[in-house]
C-alpha cells in the first residue's frame, strides 16, 4: 500500500475529492471511470433527484445509546455503507481494489468487487476476510458467454470467502458512452480483468442483435444461476416494479436499485425516483439496496426513508482512491458515516429502524 498517501487540506467533504482525483488522472482513464452514456442526463439526475428531496425532522426525541448499525442477510455491521462494484480500480491508483477493500474493511463498510477487478478476487478477499468488524464481503459478476465459465467464477468466489453474489442485469451490452469515446479510452498495458477469461472478438460489422446480444442473459439464466450458487445471489440494476416482483418469485435475495451509475441506458429514470416505486411494490419482502449519485450522508438517510436498508458508494470512492489510496477511501467512508449519524440526530432517529418515510417532505 502507499506509504506516502497524505489527505490533501481542505477536505471536508466526499465532493472535496473530485477536483483532486482529476489532478492526478489520465484524462481518457477518467473519461472512462467518471462518465457516463450519451448526453450524461441520467447521470446528472441521479444527483439532482437526491438533492430534490427535502427532510422533515422530528425534535425533542430519545437519542441516548443509539447507533448506525445495520444488519442484511444475516450479518450486523457498523453502518449501511457499501463500496459498490466498480472495474478497472487500477486505473485510479496503482493499489487499485485492494486498497478499497482494505479501506472498506478498516471503517466496517461492505465491499462489493467487480467481476472486472484489475486484480484476482481471491488475493483481494484475503486481505480482508479475517478482518474483525469489517463489513459483508460480496462479489458482483456479469453472466459469461458460456455457464462453464460463470459457474468457475461462483466456485472460485465462493472458495474465497465472499458471503453473496451481485449479478449485473442491466447491461445485455454497454451503453453509448460519448465521453469515453471521444477520448479515445483504451486499457493501458498491465491493467485488465484478470478475473475474467478472454473473450474473442466480435467481427467486424456483427449484427447488434444476431450476434453481440444473442446470448443476453433472461430470466431464466438468473433461475439457472440460484440454482448452481450456493450463496445468496442479489440482482442489481432493477428500475420497475414488474421486475422487482419478478425477481421476488425468483427466489433472489435482494434488489440493488440502479441505473449503473448513468452509464449505460440514458435518460433513464434516476434512482431516487425508482426506489420507492418498488419498496411499495415489494413491501417489505426483499432487502432494498440503492446507488447512483450519493456523496452525502443526507443522501443515505433519505435513501433509507425511501426503502433502502443499505446504499452503495460508488465515484466518490473512486476519486478519493485516486487522490490518497487506502487512507482516502477510509476518510470519504468515514466523512459519509459521520454526516449520517449527525443527519439521524438532527431528523429524530436513534437507530436506522426510527428512518422512515414521513421524514421526506411530501412536496418535494
Amino acid at each position: 500500500m502507499d506509504a506516502a498517501a497524505r489527505i490533501p487540506a481542505g477536505i471536508a467533504a466526499a465532493t472535496d475529492y473530485e477536483p483532486h482525483a482529476r489532478e492526478r488522472m489520465d484524462p481518457a482513464a477518467w473519461a472512462y471511470l467518471c462518465g457516463g452514456a450519451g448526453d450524461e442526463i441520467t447521470l446528472r439526475a441521479n444527483r439532482e433527484a437526491w438533492d430534490a428531496l427535502r427532510l422533515l425532522p422530528r425534535v425533542l426525541r430519545p437519542l441516548a445509546g443509539g447507533s448506525a448499525d445495520v444488519e442484511l442477510l444475516g450479518r450486523r455491521w457498523a453502518s449501511p455503507l457499501l463500496v459498490a462494484p466498480m472495474a478497472h480500480q487500477r486505473l485510479a491508483h496503482p493499489d487499485g481494489e485492494a486498497a478499497t477493500a482494505l479501506a472498506a474493511a478498516a471503517q466496517g463498510a461492505g465491499m462489493v468487487l467487480s467481476a472486472q477487478a484489475s486484480q484476482r478476487l481471491e488475493d483481494v478477499a484475503a486481505l480482508v476476510r479475517d478482518e474483525p468488524g469489517r463489513g459483508p464481503l460480496w462479489f458482483q459478476l456479469y453472466l459469461q458467454r458460456e455457464r462453464a465459465h460463470t459457474l468457475e467464477l461462483v466456485r472460485r468466489a465462493e472458495a474465497a470467502g465472499f458471503e453473496a453474489l451481485v449479478l449485473t442485469v442491466d447491461a445485455p451490452t454497454s451503453g453509448a458512452r460519448d465521453r469515453e469515446r471521444r477520448a479515445n479510452f483504451s486499457l493501458p498495458p498491465g491493467i485488465r480483468a484478470v478475473n475474467l477469461r478472454p473473450q474473442p472478438p466480435l467481427p467486424d460489422g456483427a449484427d447488434f442483435f444476431e450476434q453481440v446480444v444473442a446470448q443476453a442473459p433472461t430470466w431464466d439464466d438468473v433461475a439457472w444461476l440460484r440454482s448452481a450458487a450456493t450463496l445468496p445471489l442479489l440482482l442489481k440494476g432493477v428500475l420497475h416494479p414488474a421486475d422487482a416482483r419478478e425477481a421476488l418469485a425468483q427466489g433472489a435475495a435482494g434488489l440493488i436499485v440502479s441505473n449503473h451509475g448513468g452509464r449505460t441506458l440514458d435518460t433513464a429514470v434516476s434512482t431516487a425516483r425508482a426506489l420507492p416505486r418498488i419498496a411499495d411494490t415489494l413491501g417489505g419482502a426483499l432487502p432494498l439496496l440503492v446507488d447512483g449519485g450519493m456523496r452525502r450522508g443526507t443522501d443515505v438517510l433519505k435513501a433509507l426513508a425511501l426503502g433502502a436498508q443499505a446504499v452503495l458508494l460508488g465515484r466518490p470512492v473512486l476519486h478519493a482512491l485516486a487522490t490518497a489510496g487506502a487512507l482516502g477511501v477510509a476518510h470519504v467512508l468515514r466523512l459519509v458515516r459521520d454526516e449520517l449519524e449527525i443527519a439521524m440526530a438532527l431528523c429524530g432517529c436513534r437507530t436506522l429502524a426510527d428512518i422512515g418515510p414521513e421524514l421526506i417532505d411530501g412536496d418535494s
